[in-house]
Formats: C-alpha cells, structure tokens, sequence
C-alpha cells in the first residue's frame, strides 16, 4: 500500500486549491461582457477588419453582433440563439456568427482567443464591447445601449 508523503500530500491540495479558484474566477468571468473604448479599438488593422465585406453583409443601423464560433462548440449553439434573438428584437440590430477556422486571418488580427466571442459593433463599425463564453441577453442589451449613442456622436 503507497503512503502519502507530507510532499505528496501538499501537492495534491495545492492542485485541488488552484483548480478551483480557476474554476471560481473562470465562472465569474465566463460570459461577461467588457466594454471597449472606440477610439483606442478603432485605430489600425482591427478598425477595417470588421466591415461589411468582411462580415458578408452591411452594419446594423444601431449596433451590429459578430459572434466567433467554431464546428463542435456547444456554448455557441446557445450564444447564436441569444444574439439572434436580440437582433430580431432590437431594431437596427445586425447578427454575424463568423466561423473561426475559416476566418483565420481576422481571428489573429482581433486576438480571438476562444469560442464563442462575441463582439460589439457600433454603427460605425468600431468595438465597443467583447465577451467571451455566453453571453446574458442583458448584457447584449446593455452592450446594444451604450453602443448607440457613440454612433450618434459621429
């Protein structure tokens, strides 16, 4: 029979602790929508990277959604159903769900780092707002609202 040594022991509750405050902070973050300034994303390569050729279609009047997704991704299933429904709700609302692999070049150029992220667009095209995981439709909501008044100001 193998003894837990005091190292061994230690280890192991180190592993334990450190797999769950991952867990913890991943839970909390998961999903949570981050606002951007416009201005500092809106200069360089990402500000061209998300046109309408890029995206396949023209900007929403008031805000457009560009989900990332990727083939077996559960979470984008349920992202895709969250960010369609408030484009259909909301007017002036756009919805883009870009597969990952195929849009390699633009993943790189917007730092993509998993899927499904999502991100907001103001009228005029500009990020003003990034999660990634799931989103809450509140979140997109409120991400919608602040998107708006920068597009008016331009």
């Amino acid at each position: 029979m193998y003894l837990l040594t005091t190292t061994g022991l230690f280890t192991i509750v180190l592993v334990l602790l450190a797999a769950s405050a991952f867990g913890l902070w991943r839970k909390r973050t998961d999903g949570v929508m981050r606002a951007r300034e416009p201005e500092a994303v809106g200069e360089g390569a990402a500000a061209d990277a998300l046109s309408a050729p890029a995206l396949g279609g023209p900007l929403g009047a008031r805000a457009t959604l560009v989900q990332f997704s990727s083939a077996f991704c559960a979470p984008c299933r349920t992202t895709r159903v969250v960010l369609a429904k408030v484009a259909e709700d909301v007017e002036g609302v756009a919805h883009y769900d870009l597969d990952a692999e195929s849009h390699l070049e633009l993943v790189r150029t917007l730092g993509i780092m998993r899927t499904p992220t999502t991100i907001v667009l103001d009228a005029a095209g500009r990020e003003t707002a990034r999660a990634g995981g799931v989103p809450r439709r509140e979140q997109v909501l409120a991400a919608v609202s602040a998107a708006t008044p920068a597009a008016s100001t331009n």
